[in-house]
């Protein structure tokens, strides 16, 4: 079981592929505060609509100084696929090594229609300006989530 990220730890590093094959590092958005999501896999009905609900979300939390990048153990191409099937603006990188997902604690055991499975663990972190974590949110729902989020963040 991956440690699980507290408000005040150093928000791991991380370089991963973009759907498009390009490299996203967190250190590239040092001096703005980031919304790292982590999610089991693209293309499937929650994840979508996690992703859908931070696509529409994206201004205003743009506005409110807020980044966001979503994390899976996809590969470019699917996460490609998925930008393009849903019209997603959010920012997708893929982790098949599932070493950033680990490192956030947003892999490892988790319960899945009451047995008890390994994956990836539906999980928030919010990242400050300084690449410390703000706020960390594990075993989040798919539906509702980013509302709560913008909610909890007071934009």
């Amino acid at each position: 079981m991956s440690e699980r990220l507290q408000p005040g730890d150093t928000a791991p590093a991380f370089t991963l592929p973009d759907a498009d094959g390009n490299e996203v590092s967190l250190a590239d958005h040092k001096g703005r505060k980031v919304i790292v999501y982590f999610y089991p896999a693209a293309l499937t009905p929650g994840c979508t609509k996690q992703a859908c609900d931070f696509t529409d979300n994206l201004d205003a939390l743009a506005t409110a100084g807020y980044d966001v990048i979503g994390v899976s153990p996809d590969k470019p191409e699917k996460l490609a696929k998925f930008r393009e099937k849903e019209n997603l603006k959010v920012t997708l990188v893929g982790d098949p090594e599932k070493e950033t997902l680990a490192a956030y604690g947003a892999f490892g055991e988790k319960k899945l229609y009451g047995k008890t499975v390994t994956g990836v663990i539906r999980s928030t972190v919010v990242v400050d300006e300084e690449g410390k974590v703000e706020h960390a949110f594990y075993n989040v729902k798919a539906t509702g989530h980013v509302a709560k989020i913008i909610k909890d963040l007071g934009i």
